[in-house]
């Protein structure tokens, strides 16, 4: 039997380069969360529970991008981003979003965790 193939594999690519001052995104996170006192909040991908904002480490900038360098963590509106295109690197498969520029809410040179959570399974 012939192996099929999933229509939206990963894209192989060498390198992305976003126009302008647009911003490409990875590392977003939409799984289940449980809470230090035990509350499991279940994935909230595509769904119109969960609304928070989120945190995102940048991947590629556009050459007038002034505000952000690529491998800083920003925190974006919920929703003001693209839907998420599956990619594969030299880092390994990605997941990568374009941002609304307007609606990063803060930026850090270190990943930034929700304390509220525990690292708990």
């Amino acid at each position: 039997m012939e192996e099929k193939k999933p229509a939206f594999a990963p894209h192989k690519i060498k390198g992305i380069k976003p126009l302008n001052d647009n911003i490409i995104v990875y590392e977003m996170d939409f799984e289940q969360r449980i809470t230090t006192s035990g509350i499991i909040i279940p994935v909230d991908d595509m769904k119109s529970e969960g609304i928070r904002p989120r945190w995102a480490r940048v991947y590629a900038i556009g050459p007038k991008q002034l505000d952000v360098q690529v491998g800083q963590y920003i925190l974006i509106s919920h929703g003001r981003w693209t839907r998420g295109i599956k990619i594969e690197d030299d880092g390994g498969a990605k997941v990568i979003r374009k941002v609304d520029n307007n609606d990063i809410l803060m930026v850090s040179d270190e990943p930034v965790y929700d304390e509220t959570m525990s690292d708990k399974v």
